[in-house]
């Protein structure tokens, strides 16, 4: 079975990696090829995650970064359909719900190949999210779809998505959470232990206030300096008690300077981060801030508490089964909120089916059903 991952974006690595080594077990079984559409392009967004999640280099690198999101989307839909042309499969795998997921997906479709959808499902409702766009064109394509949550099985359902086609599997990137945990766990002495991130999270600790971390990125965020300068005025007085580093990712970052904000005491700024040194620094925070959808189910995979700056979240299960409490960018809630969190201990529930073991599913799925609807 000839198979094709795409990948363009940080989060998306960090799913593909389970799936490749569960498929390199299996060459009796699957013929993969990996495309980087090259959606992120900075060596700290991409590059770096390859190097420590130990993803194989890519069989093609289509070099599509940049530009708003409707140019980007058509250079990876353009260089995708010269893929494909030049190396067909039986089934395109896209993960996640960035442009590089939505892309893939309608060129595949336009060529009569079959999709599989890891992380299937999700919906926030706020189609004022690019990423929900995404989810709804690559669900609509779809042939197999792979589910992190039960909520995401009832949105197919409810969208005429037939069941058997439907796989409930867990999540692959907690299959990587919990791989890289061990690989810190094993080598106490990595890299990351020298960097300087590690050596400021210890002067934290021992001062016996323990720290928060934050991550910002979404347009919503940032883009709107009236919405920017609110967050920043609940994360300063959150940082009078509890100090909080703030990794920034750089569409943040030529925000806060064009619109002249300044942090303010009690937050450290760095630049991002590898997902190493990242995860090194957060599974040991007393508060994780950020509007990022992957992180809540990280947090919520180790017990960290988690406060999501946004008024939805598309991983209703992080509420529920989580540590996940939903803030939205109102500055008085989010410090109100943070302060409810942090005077109890997280929550213990994780989801079920996130123990590590996510892309061996989705492998079987593919082994059998995956050669049935490919007509093989």
């Amino acid at each position: 079975m000839r198979l094709t991952l795409v990948a363009g974006a940080r989060p998306n690595f960090m799913k593909i990696a389970p799936l490749i080594r569960a498929f390199v077990t299996r060459p009796e079984v699957f013929e993969w090829r990996l495309v980087h559409t090259g959606q992120h392009y900075d060596h700290d967004m991409n590059d770096v995650f390859f190097e420590e999640l130990a993803i194989p280099a890519p069989h093609a690198r289509l070099g599509c970064g940049g530009g708003t999101h409707a140019t980007q989307t058509a250079a990876i839909m353009v260089a995708f359909e010269k893929e494909l042309l030049t190396n067909p499969a039986d089934w395109v795998i896209v993960v996640g719900d960035v442009n590089s997921t939505l892309a893939c997906s309608v060129v595949a479709s336009k060529m009569a190949v079959r999709i599989a959808h890891v992380e299937a499902g999700l919906r926030s409702g706020d189609r004022r999210m690019p990423e929900e766009i995404n989810r709804l064109v690559t669900d609509s394509l779809s042939d197999l779809y792979f589910v992190t949550e039960p909520s995401a099985r009832e949105n197919l359902l409810r969208e005429g998505r037939p069941a058997q086609t439907i796989h409930d599997v867990g999540h692959v990137m907690i299959d990587t959470l919990f791989h890289q945990v061990r690989q810190l766990n094993e080598n106490p002495d990595g890299p990351w232990v020298r960097s300087g991130t590690r050596a400021l999270k210890d002067r934290l600790l021992a001062s016996g206030a323990g720290y928060g971390v934050v991550t910002l990125h979404r347009p919503s965020n940032v883009d709107d300096m009236f919405a920017l300068t609110g967050v920043l005025s609940a994360l300063r007085a959150i940082a009078e008690t509890l100090p909080l580093v703030f990794p920034v990712h750089p569409r943040t970052r030529e925000r806060l300077d064009a619109f002249g904000i300044e942090p303010g005491p009690g937050l450290t700024l760095t630049g991002p981060l590898p997902y190493m040194e990242f995860l090194d620094l957060w599974k040991d925070a007393s508060l994780v801030l950020t509007d990022s959808g992957g992180l809540q189910e990280e947090t919520s995979a180790l017990g960290v508490r988690c406060l999501t700056l946004r008024d939805t979240t598309e991983r209703p299960i992080t509420l529920t089964d989580g540590t996940n409490c939903l803030a939205g960018r109102d500055p008085k809630r989010i410090v109100t909120l943070a302060r409810e969190l942090l005077s109890r201990p997280p929550s213990s529930r994780r989801p079920p089916m996130w123990d590590g073991k996510s892309a061996e599913r989705i492998a079987e799925v593919l082994a059998t059903v995956g050669f049935i609807a490919a007509g093989q």
